[in-house]
């Protein structure tokens, strides 16, 4: 439904390599890849053929989220306890959660048979190692999970054109 299929049949280990190898040959100042073979740019075509994702789609805003806003789309996206997610807050030092703490809010849920919310989870993890990942691919922002709210109003985003914008930022 989210356009999302080609990231669940892909290796994670495939993927996390491939990004973090783009992530460290990223040339800032002249928004480029140093590469051995040469010198790069990525294009949209390129990431939806690595990536097996939509390049055309509905884009998606959003607002920058502090530290009360990120804690209640996390206690009511999540359903997870204001104290958990307030300490998860802390321990990352903003609007982030840890790959593993999602994990556990996953396995958890699933155990509840929560699967709404263990859908948000397992999305919010899944875009989080591969389309949004970091050099330490060890967190995800918080505010992606304003993708997964809604299942009802969402038909797939821009996904390619998402995680161009986040390798070039």
């Amino acid at each position: 439904m989210f356009g999302l299929g080609g990231l669940v049949y892909a290796s994670y280990e495939n993927l996390r390599g491939l990004l973090c190898a783009f992530i460290e040959r990223w040339h800032a100042e002249r928004n480029i890849f140093h590469l051995p073979i040469g010198e790069m740019t990525i294009t949209l075509d390129d990431v939806s053929n690595l990536l097996h994702l939509p390049i055309l789609s509905q884009f998606y805003t959003h607002q920058t989220l502090d530290a009360n806003a990120t804690n209640d789309l996390l206690v009511e996206s999540l359903r997870v306890d204001r104290g958990v997610a307030s300490e998860e807050i802390r321990h990352c030092r903003g609007a982030h959660v840890r790959l593993s703490w999602l994990r556990d809010v996953y396995e958890d849920t699933c155990s509840r048979r929560q699967w709404t919310v263990a859908a948000r989870a397992y999305l919010l993890h899944l875009v989080g190692c591969a389309i949004f990942a970091d050099k330490g691919a060890t967190s995800v922002s918080v505010i992606y999970l304003g993708f997964f709210v809604d299942f009802r109003l969402n038909e797939g985003y821009a996904w390619v054109a998402a995680a161009l914008t986040h390798i070039y930022q």
